[in-house]
């Protein structure tokens, strides 16, 4: 076999198949053959969505999409020293230049370099049989840990998990979480995982429902007495930790007024606007307002051992699975906004 075929996602939610040769490897890249690539919200909203399909470090350049694989080393280049066939591999879905300081730091995503390529973005991604990669992207994916996993950790739990370590989450806080989507939903498993309670505020039954079957009882609906039902919760203090998943702004201001004294916002979910009166809400809270977007490898590397540690399995988020060639049906399914994560998956 020489060519495959992979996903390409035009724009206006339109949807296509193109065959493509099947890459070899260079000096210091390696061919994965995928076994799990997992869909993301960012997906939806910047490529199969809109018609302009972004700008800059999201610009969608016609590739094929998935930026959150995970698979097997089938074929390595010259001087690659680290990984070797058959070693099962989580992505870091951005290949940066390497040289400036955020590579350096292992943030590849802040990389600012015309090199700068993001698979399922600028380079080809996970919606295909295989993937040419950048060694230095690769991290290890522990047996314990299965390849649908190791997709779900590609981004939306390396990005959950970034978020909490900028707000140092720990057993001492009380955590706010509004959107319960698939982020939002790893947010809460790793606040959990790290001794927080967690209280969630979500407006689409359906991932209610998910939530409290993964034990997360205290769930809020939106609405004008929101406010009043999570300060009930939180014993009328606030709370040490919020996080917005959800990227509307009613959310986002919810967060910071649900905000203990002290405490730390966190934005996370991409979009939307917030307007707010920084004096009642921020200044005179003393609270911290924080940006966090996706994680560093080193702390991908990090969460794929403690997940490991923790016998924690981001595949309790997934909802619904599909082969490549149901691809079509995992996008419109997706694009619903009712589903846990969704995944596409390779049995051989």
């Amino acid at each position: 076999m020489t060519t495959m075929r992979g996903v390409v996602l035009p724009g206006e939610r339109q949807f296509e198949f193109r065959d493509l040769p099947i890459p070899r490897p260079q000096a210091g890249q390696v061919l994965v053959r995928m076994k799990a690539s997992s869909l993301c919200g960012s997906d939806l909203r910047a490529i199969y969505r809109p018609k302009d399909q972004g700008h800059g470090p999201e610009a969608y350049r016609g590739v094929i999409a998935g930026h959150e694989p995970c698979g097997v080393v089938e074929e390595v280049g010259l001087g690659v020293k680290t990984f070797a066939p058959g070693d099962r591999v989580v992505l870091y879905h951005i290949a940066g230049c390497g040289a400036c300081d955020d590579c350096r730091a292992g943030y590849m995503i802040s990389c600012t370099s015309p090199q700068r390529a993001a698979y399922g973005w600028q380079r080809d991604g996970g919606h295909a049989p295989y993937l040419l990669a950048e060694e230095r992207t690769l991290v290890r994916l522990s047996d314990s840990l299965s390849y649908v996993d190791g997709a779900i950790i590609a981004c939306g739990f390396g990005t959950a998990f970034a978020a909490c370590e900028r707000a140092a989450v720990s057993g001492k806080d009380r955590v706010l979480i509004t959107g319960l989507g698939p982020v939002g939903l790893s947010v809460a498993l790793l606040c959990r995982a790290l001794g927080a309670e967690v209280v969630g505020v979500e407006g689409v039954a359906e991932r209610r429902e998910l939530a409290r079957s993964l034990g997360f009882e205290q769930i809020a609906e939106p609405g004008e007495d929101a406010l009043e039902q999570l300060m009930a919760l939180s014993g009328q203090r606030g709370f040490e930790v919020a996080f917005d998943c959800s990227g509307v702004a009613s959310a986002r201001h919810l967060c910071l007024e649900a905000a203990r004294t002290w405490g730390r916002v966190v934005l996370v979910g991409e979009g939307g606007t917030l307007n707010f009166e920084p004096s009642p809400l921020l200044i005179h809270k003393q609270l911290s307002l924080l940006g966090s977007w996706v994680c560093s490898i080193g702390q991908m590397q990090r969460l794929v051992e403690l997940l490991e540690r923790w016998k924690l399995h981001p595949e309790v988020t997934v909802t619904h699975r599909f082969t490549l060639e149901q691809a079509q049906s995992a996008y419109e399914t997706f694009d619903t906004g009712k589903t846990g994560k969704v995944v596409i998956v390779w049995d051989d």
